[in-house]
């Protein structure tokens, strides 16, 4: 006899148990069901990751070496960004910039968008340019949101 966690409570109870002895929720114990160790969820027999809590409950099998976990809640969403990922290693970080640079720029060159041409933002750097840092507010919203960037940050 081995104890389980029950799904609804939590609490441990006999594997042999119908029912959980402490909250009276109904325990299927069929053959292809398994429990997480984690969470205690009831899952599939074959499971390798939960898909309540995604921690991993089993071993992979010789011949299963290369598969995919898709845990995203969009499948075209995670077929993009693993395709670009596997092209770029970068992709899933952006391109590191230095905060200090893009600091002195925006204090300094701020009013003419230098610190987004930095940024490879040229789109937003020439609408700077034309309306002198957006009439003075964006500079300084720019200079706050750099100064509280890690070092480096991804654009």
């Amino acid at each position: 006899m081995a104890l389980i966690l029950c799904p609804e409570c939590g609490k441990e109870i006999s594997d042999k148990a119908v029912s959980c002895p402490n909250c009276g929720s109904p325990i299927n114990n069929s053959a292809n069901q398994k429990f997480c160790q984690h969470c205690g969820e009831k899952i599939d027999k074959e499971c390798v990751v939960c898909p309540k809590c995604g921690k991993q409950v089993g071993e992979l099998s010789g011949s299963d070496k290369n598969i995919i976990i898709n845990n995203s809640s969009s499948a075209s969403a995670a077929a993009s960004s693993s395709a670009s990922s596997s092209v770029r290693g970068a992709a899933v970080y952006g391109i590191p910039k230095n905060k200090w640079v893009s600091l002195c720029l925006c204090i300094f060159l701020g009013y003419l968008g230098a610190h987004k041409f930095y940024e490879g933002k040229a789109g937003m750097g020439i609408l700077y340019i034309f309306t002198m840092g957006l009439f003075g507010i964006g500079w300084i919203v720019d200079i706050i949101s750099i100064a509280m960037k890690p070092n480096p940050y991804y654009v």
